[in-house]
């Protein structure tokens, strides 16, 4: 099935839940704003996208105390229609649907899918707190707001690798958003998005699809560069301190070389 297709169904099924999306989404601006929406597509063509994900050994691995998954953005390594369902949510349709709805102009999808992508996470990863990236691949915009699109069927919430949003902190209980199959999750990225994923307790392949809208401003005002930056869970404290330092030692880094010492390799490098 064809992007154009898939984004169809997209703005169909978004259209219809339009008003209580809105309703969610503003609802929660004031702390993390997010909204999701279940049954996105019809059922058999997630099952036909989580089957076409690769095997992990055709991914990069990332391990370390920040998190523990495999991601993978070089689509064209894959089958077809994994890219398509990817830039499906790119479809200019879909982008200016999701500007509507969040109130937000001059939204960017990402053809270079910085960061997204896709990515897969088995028994015992995990993502721990952090703030995204505050900008593209080449700085030049910032990042607002994540599109998660989750693919694997009957996943349950005891197979934990679920969304948390820490909106007031690590002091407090997040939001816990289930990683449910079928499900998209639309989150907004600034400096108080604070976010992670639960460790994954089944030995099944918890799958995500991922792409990143950006724009000329930042959503809040009071947002300022900054690289991806982790922290500990707040059972976690030495991992919270080791984390404090990598992150404050890397934005060092950027004010040096705005680009990083080496080039990010999560992206589409297409010819």
């Amino acid at each position: 099935m064809k992007r154009q297709e898939i984004a169809n169904y997209i703005i169909e099924k978004v259209t219809f839940e339009k008003d209580a999306i809105t309703a969610m989404y503003q609802n929660s601006t004031q702390d993390i704003g997010f909204f999701y929406i279940d049954n996105l597509l019809p059922e058999e063509l997630v099952i036909q996208i989580y089957n076409a994900f690769p095997v992990p050994s055709e991914m990069t691995l990332k391990k370390s105390l920040r998190e523990y998954k495999y991601v993978a953005a070089q689509m064209n390594l894959y089958n077809p229609i994994l890219e398509e369902i990817i830039y499906a949510f790119q479809d200019f349709r879909v982008v200016n649907l999701i500007s509507d709805i969040c109130n937000c102009t001059n939204l960017f999808a990402d053809e270079k899918l910085y960061a997204g992508g896709i990515s897969m996470m088995g028994k015992d990863h995990y993502l721990n707190p952090h703030l995204d990236n505050s900008h593209d691949k080449d700085r030049n915009l910032w990042r607002v707001f994540n599109l998660l699109f989750y693919v694997s069927p009957n996943w349950n919430y005891q197979n934990g690798g679920h969304l948390e949003l820490w909106p007031n902190g690590l002091n407090e209980n997040p939001i816990v958003i289930e990683s449910k199959f079928n499900r998209l999750v639309l989150m907004s990225t600034h400096n108080k998005s604070i976010h992670s994923v639960t460790k994954v307790n089944s030995i099944n392949a918890r799958c995500c699809i991922s792409n990143y809208y950006f724009s000329e401003k930042p959503l809040l005002e009071s947002d300022t560069f900054h690289v991806t930056s982790f922290r500990g869970r707040p059972e976690s404290k030495m991992t919270d301190v080791f984390l404090k330092i990598d992150t404050y030692l890397r934005m060092n880094l950027r004010k040096v070389f705005k680009k990083g010492i080496k080039e990010n390799p999560h992206y589409y490098k297409k010819e």
